[in-house]
């Protein structure tokens, strides 16, 4: 029966905690003070030579956590992840959590803070959605300083013949503005630059963001921003940054970003914060570097892949762990009750609007509706060979007959599941959820990649389609093919792929809810992310630049004259 008890708001939880000061943190981890730069008494970035002191301590189980296709309400794979570390403590294991770092575009957007929720939170909650060590403007600052010695080539006789129209690094911004999606640069006078179109996406988007997420060291970074391919020559041949001079002081701009972030969750459990690529177009994981890390730093790493199995997850298996060389011992795969409703297509919701009454009625049939998703989303993470966990993030609003209903489809489809109450518990709401995990973490590792380095780019974009998404096949427009042969020619066909679709739909279409048949994804445009390591297959109309609504998030925040912040959700 629905047990609906209001909790205290996030931040209000937040700034009522006690935290322990980061040192305590970090050597509870294993890291030794040296290893800590601290940003005040709750954050610190860690130092290179952390790798190095941890270096004897024995690897921890590696855990993704992922979810069904999500809807405009979230499921709650942040909170989940930080409950299921918090949760491994109450039955007796040690954790380290690895997350993305919040943008302050949905932050002040419709989303809110993302620091998790409830009794399931990364603290400082304030520092952590609000720009935290800086590093979004590291990577702002070094993205943009590219897009201006791309058109500073072009004021200045352009010798490496760039042509204009064939120039995609456009510039970022970690904020939500329309306005800038498309705009034209360069008016004025002759000595304002060479005016051509661009436009700005926000700095979760930017090539920058991805291959600082993808980077194993300084060096590494250095390397991958040197590959960078910003246009093409009027010949067709790629223009890179190294070749435009400007990876080197890209990188010393970001030589602090490249360190993770070290933080705690209420229950003082390490969280380790860094990067934060976008979901659609990139890869959606929090980094190389930290996982590197955290691996060393418990009994169990839990890191979170974003949006749903067929995005963040199958991003995270077939391109971060290639990458990292981790082997996940098993996937935690989130779902609600009020999720599987909405993929039953019974129920029309729209972000920052009220839930649909309806919704919240006990209606197991409609929950079997959606079912269909949850059971895709199961055998797309066992077709990697991982051991699925089915966590049910439980609302107040719940039922227990609709809980019952999402245990047998799991059970059926041949995962462990387990109901989760971390939200409003903490940890020990989670204890369920931590020990069928242990247990599947003991069970042997069959870890696969789904497609080898040497397959042909379109077999690779082909088998993700086919395995994953369950389309029929692929059609490409003729320039994709064109540029899919292209791709090939450079050398990049050894790259794996990245398929830049929406998140609402295991298609290419947001409209087509549950586990859609029948249908055969288009492909308009690929795209090569050279120095993050991928080819990306554009499916769709997506946007890389959020818009605000009616009534933004930051209306709410402001500031007390004590200093604290108010009004952060």
């Amino acid at each position: 029966m629905p047990t609906a008890q209001p909790l205290p708001s996030d931040l209000a939880i937040a700034q009522a905690a006690t935290l322990d000061p980061i040192e305590e943190v970090a050597a509870r981890a294993g890291i030794p003070p040296r290893c800590l730069e601290p940003y005040g008494r709750w954050v610190a970035k860690l130092q290179p030579s952390t790798a190095a002191a941890l270096a004897d301590r024995p690897r921890a189980r590696y855990v993704v956590v992922t979810a069904i296709t999500p809807t405009p309400l979230g499921e709650g794979k942040t909170t989940t992840s930080i409950g299921l570390a918090q949760g491994l403590h109450h039955v007796g294991a040690t954790a380290t959590v690895a997350l993305r770092q919040p943008s302050l575009g949905p932050t002040f957007g419709i989303k809110g803070g993302a620091a998790g929720g409830g009794y399931s939170q990364v603290v400082p909650m304030e520092a952590m959605n609000l720009h935290l060590t800086g590093d979004f403007h590291a990577v702002t600052a070094a993205h943009n300083l590219l897009a201006a010695m791309v058109d500073n080539h072009l004021f200045h006789g352009n010798s490496l013949g760039l042509d204009p129209h064939a120039i995609s690094w456009r510039r970022v911004l970690d904020v939500n503005d329309r306005a800038l999606r498309s705009i034209v640069i360069g008016l004025g006078s002759a000595a304002d630059g060479v005016p051509r179109q661009t436009g700005f996406d926000i700095t979760t988007a930017s090539e920058v963001m991805v291959l600082l997420a993808l980077a194993r060291s300084l060096g590494d970074l250095r390397d991958r921003l040197g590959r960078i391919v910003v246009g093409f020559t009027y010949d067709g041949e790629p223009v890179t940054a190294e070749q435009l001079h400007a990876a080197g002081a890209m990188a010393v701009l970001l030589r602090d970003a490249v360190k993770p972030n070290l933080l705690q969750t209420l229950e003082k459990t390490p969280v380790l914060v860094h990067a934060g690529p976008f979901g659609n177009i990139a890869t959606g994981n929090s980094s190389v570097a930290a996982d590197l890390l955290g691996i060393s730093m418990g009994d169990y790493l839990v890191t979170e892949a974003g949006f749903g199995a067929d995005m963040g997850a199958e991003r995270f298996f077939n391109v971060k762990c290639r990458v990292s060389g981790l082997v996940p011992d098993a996937a935690v795969l989130v779902v609600t009750v009020r999720a599987l409703k909405a993929h039953s297509g019974a129920h029309h919701i729209v972000p920052g609007r009220p839930l649909p009454p309806a919704l919240l009625a006990e209606n197991p049939d409609e929950v079997a509706m959606g079912g269909a998703n949850l059971r895709k989303q199961i055998d797309n993470v066992a077709a990697f060979g991982v051991t699925p966990v089915v966590a049910i993030n439980a609302f107040g609003t719940d039922h227990d007959s609709e809980h019952d209903v999402i245990r047998a489809i799991a059970e059926q489809a041949g995962a462990r599941v387990a109901v989760s109450h971390h939200v409003a518990r903490g940890g020990a709401g989670a204890a369920e959820l931590a020990e069928q995990v242990v247990q599947a973490c003991a069970e042997p590792t069959r870890f696969r990649f789904l497609y080898s380095d040497e397959a042909p780019l379109m077999t690779k974009i082909e088998t993700v389609a086919r395995t994953i998404y369950g389309a029929d096949g692929v059609s490409l427009s003729n320039e994709a093919a064109r540029q899919l042969s292209r791709f090939e020619e450079l050398g990049y066909g050894s790259l794996p792929v990245v398929i830049a679709k929406t998140h609402l739909s295991l298609s290419h279409d947001p409209s087509l809810l549950g586990a859609p048949t029948g249908w055969t994804l288009p492909v308009r445009e690929v795209r090569a992310a050279v120095g993050a390591g991928y080819v990306y297959a554009i499916c769709g109309d997506m946007r890389t630049m959020p818009g605000l609504p009616t009534h933004p998030a930051a209306e709410r925040v402001d500031i007390a004259v004590d200093g604290s912040v108010v009004g952060l959700f």
